[in-house]
């Protein structure tokens, strides 16, 4: 798939999530397979791009593959210039949310409940358009509220005004993340338009991205929550798309070393006192199995870089004595 004067190396793309898509799960992400990855959701709002978390997001020393930066508001003339100002840090992709479900983003108007205004929606995307010179992406849900999904309308005015690529999680904004996306409307939309169209939603295994590619139609995925603490799973759904069959599962000494990589660079991006925090989440996430519900509980009490480490190491070697 190409966007803009990007042409991208597979159909596979790592979909930006608030407080999980930093340059560490980025960079993690595309070692393991993934096209692109798109950053964690920037606000457009300029007093609070001097704050530790917003200038966090900006980092792209060390960045790997194409830099794709989200950018959330309502405002034309602020996206606009939050876009220019990403762009001179680096940013070689503007992506602009318009499926953010959060009520903290919703009640500014910005986020998916933009989608109940279609005439907003076309002054961003011109605004932001005519202000870079870079492609300018957009990521929706299918609509505000399952009886009003007006998706095919807004991928018509993203495209009649020059959007890159479109990314849409089949679900609405009242849908959160309840029940199972639907591929309906991904399937109109890509019907009703001819820029690159990007599904998004429950892709969560190689048998369900083939299944969403061919039902819908779509140009590439966008895949979320079924990285988390598995980010080789760009790996393993390219592998089936490729040949149709299914790869060994990862082994225990692979998935620890994976772990402590990117533990070493949550530590190295955060510092130790954010680093350890963030790391609790991620561990979670690779750890995610019932019968270690009781090493998580112990583990999310851990203060330091070191504990964290030496308990990681403990765990993983009464795994392979087991």
């Amino acid at each position: 798939m190409q966007i803009g004067p990007y042409q991208l190396t597979n159909q596979l793309i790592v979909a930006p999530m608030a407080g999980v898509t930093d340059q560490a799960f980025r960079n993690l992400c595309l070692q393991h397979g993934a096209a692109m990855a798109v950053s964690e959701m920037l606000s457009s709002n300029p007093d609070v791009w001097d704050t530790d978390k917003s200038r966090q997001r900006m980092l792209h020393s060390g960045e790997q593959g194409l830099r794709s930066v989200q950018i959330a508001g309502a405002d034309p003339e602020l996206i606009a210039r939050a876009a220019q100002f990403n762009v001179e840090q680096g940013a070689q992709i503007i992506d602009i949310n318009m499926g953010c479900p959060a009520k903290k983003v919703n009640k500014k108007l910005a986020g998916s409940a933009l989608l109940q205004d279609p005439e907003l929606v076309r002054k961003i995307l011109q605004t932001v358009i005519a202000a870079v010179e870079v492609p300018v992406t957009l990521k929706i849900r299918t609509g505000w509220v399952p009886e009003q999904r007006n998706g095919v309308q807004i991928a018509q005015i993203a495209e009649n005004c020059g959007i890159a690529a479109l990314a849409v999680h089949g679900r609405t904004r009242q849908c959160m993340y309840k029940g199972e996306a639907e591929y309906d409307t991904i399937k109109a939309i890509k019907s009703n338009v001819s820029i690159p169209v990007i599904a998004n939603g429950d892709i969560d295994s190689p048998e369900k991205a083939q299944y969403v590619l061919d039902y819908t139609g779509a140009d590439a995925l966008m895949i979320g929550r079924g990285a988390q603490g598995r980010p080789w799973i760009f790996r393993e759904i390219q592998h089936y798309l490729e040949t149709g069959n299914t790869l060994a599962p990862v082994d225990i000494q692979t998935k620890r070393q994976v772990m402590l990589d990117h533990l070493t660079q949550l530590y190295a991006l955060y510092g130790e006192y954010k680093g350890v925090r963030f790391a609790r989440k991620h561990v979670g996430w690779y750890l995610d199995q019932e019968a270690q519900r009781s090493f998580r509980a112990g583990f999310n009490q851990l203060e330091t870089v070191a504990e964290q480490r030496s308990t990681l190491e403990r765990y993983f070697d009464e795994l392979v004595k087991n």
